[in-house]
């Protein structure tokens, strides 16, 4: 044996046992193994066994390796450790970590995804989709609530309150429905495709509340005077905690509360005095009970040794003295109920805060590990339902609507368009889908509720201008059917709440992953805060195999970039395989990435945060591409949905790969060489083909199966605007054959389609039509002209506000004056 061929032996060896990730002592041994055979062919001498053993021996030898080596790493990582915040800390404790830990860990466990069960609902929760939440949809007019009354009608209000819509998170001990969060999702997806006010009225409860906060934190007490009444509808609840000046930096509210002594109900008690400002509070308007966030400060010691207590959640009623409910809010003419809220020396009991005076300081806790389930189900099911309904009613537009003699729907730059908002539409159903069935299994994703709310809201955008520019002139003019137009307008707000959309993809999203998901920075963090000799312990099992994961992803990231992904696992063998290798070789990208990154930049890392961002567009992605694999699976793999399937995962794995190569190219000359060793040979993942555009397209323009299951949950009665706009397109489609046969009786082949009341005449004239023929036709041309044409107004109708009033009343005054 050549030295040359044993040289190459050993490094394909040892990158081997790197590659599988085989334990310190596999991988010695092995190497020993590797020296010994060198020996025996004369090419290993004593020179290149000191060394190995100078390598092996500390490493191996654990009491050395522990009080020399691993000591010295401690010293060096503490003074580099950068110092987190309590908020900071709270919130990377709050929460667990789901399927998106798999993916940081850069060989993803196929199977494992594969073997959780099917979201699915109960006969229950099926039956009030059906019922109540059917007939909601029916009762609700937005164009009404959104022009005339700037509000949703009282008796759509008493309907929500009686039939627990706003309990839909309330156990049923408590007279609540206790849906799981997966049937949350689909009612409020339902309710998004009809109306955002009517989503956004009955989120909010069931998301970020009181409700849920006393369920998980407070005292029985609380729970059994407040939930039941919350249940029923005698309590609507809304929770304040944004400030003017604390937005996305909920940590440094200003608002605060004093332990002290005061009188309440004729007695002198010890309570607290609160002093805040809130606004953006969704349901102030109209609440009963405010869920306050506060500072809470204990100067005289009345509660213990500590001053300053932290960040404390207490529930108000609204008629307290001293609380001022504001004016609305008009949030971008979807007026939901929003508004400011104040108070001014209020003072309450200490039996005020949930949890009571013991959870005192522990606000920030409960907060973000409630948000952690909410923002997973609100926003992202708002904005798939959203998605939903404008995939169905755009395809059936584009079909109904005919310009230079088609269907707008068969020109290339509209199909385009339309498969971006299917494909999107079947990638949203799945994430909010696949992270809701985290929920009911127990989880508090905090990472994946930033990525859902995050990524939907912002397809939500993207469909939205898609499906505004399809339409052109239906959708600019607003009115009784503009049926994009207010959610066109509302997006942005979905954009802003619950963490706006920077702050979130640029900290949270990483900023919490890394941490969360690394299957060891978290334990170094912790192990490096002990001073004794367990904390070195565990710092020591930490460090090494951060190490060897470090080095493992390394091997990994080289292997596969040279192409060898293509030889790497995958649950199937059909045409959704090439994905799941693709993102076996990002996950380990993605590990090797985090390790350089936070090696090279350490503390620094959380102000680059273009670098942050990128790094979580990677695990998002990721993410995004595992729920829509796995949907197609819950699905039964139906080979209809393969176009949808494939845009998906196409487009989601290509701005992965585009965003990795943004970071690689913006990271100085670290990028340049973790590129080289990525990307040896370019891109490996394509945007969707305009082949594949087309497929989707048409999947939308005609009636079919793989359409159902898209719009599946999605209201579609005659009575609404999306039923009419189906009804009309299944007329239209069964028209076209008539339209042909009258135009061929006619001998006028540049007969337009159009008029078609008209041409029934003509072909009931010509004998080649029948009673029901005509009919048919007649009610195609409808139909067509409903979904065509766009309101008008009298100039004095859409006068608003207090000269709207002066109009009315100038009005009826000249009326008087004529009489």
């Amino acid at each position: 044996m050549s030295i040359a061929l044993w040289v190459i032996a050993t490094l394909l060896v040892l990158g081997g046992f790197l590659y599988y990730r085989s334990s310190l002592l596999v991988t010695s041994i092995g190497l020993v193994g590797l020296f010994a055979i060198g020996s025996w062919f004369d090419i290993v001498g004593p020179v290149l066994w000191i060394l190995l053993a100078l390598v092996l021996v500390p490493l191996n030898v654990t009491p050395f390796r522990r009080g020399v080596l691993t000591k010295g790493i401690l010293g060096a990582y503490r003074k580099v450790m950068p110092e987190i915040s309590e908020t900071e800390k709270d919130a990377i404790d709050a929460g667990t970590t789901w399927w998106e830990g798999e993916l940081f860990r850069g060989a993803p466990a196929w199977k494992k995804l594969h073997s959780i069960q099917k979201a699915e609902l109960t006969a229950e929760e099926q039956a009030f989709l059906d019922g109540p939440c059917e007939e909601i949809c029916k009762m609700m007019n937005d164009w009404e609530a959104t022009h005339e009354l700037a509000d949703m009608p009282e008796h759509v209000w008493q309907y929500l309150k009686d039939h627990k819509f706003f309990a839909m998170i309330i156990k049923k001990e408590y007279g609540g429905l206790e849906f799981s969060a997966y049937a949350q999702s689909r009612v409020l997806q339902k309710l998004a495709g009809v109306s955002t006010i009517l989503a956004s009225t009955v989120g909010v409860p069931n998301s970020l509340g009181p409700g849920e906060l006393l369920q998980h934190y407070g005292t029985k007490e609380q729970k059994d005077y407040y939930l039941p009444r919350l249940a029923n509808g005698q309590e609507i609840p809304c929770f304040a905690l944004t400030s003017p000046e604390a937005g996305s930096d909920a940590g440094s509210i200003p608002d605060t509360g004093v332990v002290c002594k005061g009188e309440w109900e004729g007695k002198e008690i010890v309570g607290i005095r609160l002093n805040f400002n809130k606004r953006y509070i969704t349901l102030a308007p109209v609440a009963t009970v405010l869920g306050l966030a506060f500072k809470l400060s204990d100067p005289d010691k009345l509660l213990g040794d500590k001053e300053e207590l932290g960040i404390t959640a207490a529930l108000i009623p609204h008629d307290t003295k001293g609380v001022e409910t504001g004016r609305r809010h008009f949030p971008l003419n979807v007026p939901f109920q929003n508004g400011p809220v104040r108070g001014k020396d209020v003072f309450v009991p200490l039996d005020y805060i949930i949890g009571g005076p013991e959870m005192a300081g522990k606000g920030w806790r409960m907060l973000v590990e409630c948000l952690s389930v909410g923002r997973a189900i609100t926003l992202p099911s708002n904005s798939a339902g959203g998605v939903k309904s404008i995939a169905l009613a755009t395809g059936a537009y584009s079909y109904i609507r005919r310009q230079f003699r088609l269907p707008v729907g068969k020109m290339e730059g509209v199909q385009e368009a339309l498969a971006r908002i299917g494909g999107n539409a079947y990638l949203m159903d799945a994430v909010t889908t696949f992270s809701t069935k985290g929920i009911d299994l127990g989880e508090k994703p905090s990472v994946i509720s930033a990525i859902a709310k995050y990524h939907m809201t912002e397809k939500l955008r993207a469909c939205m201008d898609d499906a505004m520019d399809i339409h052109g002139g239906k959708g600019i003019c607003l009115g009784p059917n503009n049926y994009l137009g207010r959610g066109y307008q509302g997006v942005p707000v979905a954009i802003t709440v619950e963490g706006a959309n920077i702050l979130t993809r640029n900290l949270m999203i990483y900023g919490q992953g890394a941490i969360r998901c690394h299957p060891y920075v978290l334990e170094e963090m912790l192990a490096s805060a002990e001073t004794n000799a367990e904390g070195l312990k565990r710092f020591d099992k930490a460090i090494w195999g951060h190490i060897g994961f470090g080095m493992s992803n390394f091997v990994r990231s080289l292997v596969l970039g040279l192409g060898f992904w293509r030889f790497t696992s995958s649950p199937f063998s059909d045409s959704t395989a090439t994905y799941y290798k693709q993102m076996n070789r990002f996950s380990a990208n993605l590990a090797l990435l985090s390790d350089v990154a936070m090696g090279v930049l350490g503390g620094s890392l959380k102000r680059k945060q273009r670098i942050s961002a990128r790094l979580g567009d990677m695990l998002s992605y990721l993410f995004i591409a595992s729920a829509t694999l796995k949907r197609f699976e819950d699905e039964g793999r139906q080979k209809d949905d393969l176009p949808l399937m494939h845009w998906a995962l196409q487009d989601t794995l290509y701005k992965l790969q585009e965003s990795q190569l943004a970071l690689l190219d913006n990271f100085g000359l670290v990028g340049k060489t973790m590129k080289a060793i990525m990307y040896p040979f370019g891109r490996i993942a394509k945007r969707p083909s305009d082949k594949l555009d087309s497929k989707v397209a048409k999947i939308l323009l005609l009636p079919n199966a793989s359409r159902e299951r898209l719009g599946k949950g999605q209201f579609l009665a005659p009575e609404g605007q999306f039923g009419y706009l189906e009804q009309t397109l299944r007329d239209i489609i069964a028209a076209e054959p008539l339209f042909d046969r009258v135009r061929k009786a006619a001998n006028d082949r540049r007969m337009p389609f159009m008029f078609l009341d008209q041409v029934a005449q003509k072909g009931k004239e010509l004998g080649v039509l029948s009673d029901e023929e005509v009919d048919l036709l007649r009610r195609a041309e409808q139909g067509r002209l409903r979904v065509i044409n766009v309101d008008d107004f009298a100039h004095e109708d859409l006068i608003a506000g207090k000269h709207a009033r002066e109009v009315a009343l100038a009005s009826v005054k000249k009326q008087d004056n004529a009489a």
